[in-house]
């Protein structure tokens, strides 16, 4: 697969995967547990902002790759 069309593919699904990350965290930030204590808020906004990088360096990985 040429390497123009891998960076089209990856970077609609790193689209994809940083708008769903983005609304599960919004959902996932209206838990009550996380009302009720700052040092649990301070925790999952650290999590949740930088958690999407662990699923997208595979795929930023396989983009960048040379072509064979």
């Amino acid at each position: 697969m040429p390497i123009r069309l891998r960076k089209l593919i990856g970077t609609v699904l790193l689209l994809v995967l940083v708008a769903a990350w983005a609304f599960l965290a919004m959902a996932l930030a209206q838990m009550p547990v996380l009302a009720e204590s700052r040092v649990a808020q301070l925790i999952y906004y650290v999590v949740a902002g930088l958690g999407w990088v662990l699923p997208a360096m595979p795929l930023i990985t396989w983009m960048s790759r040379p072509d064979r």
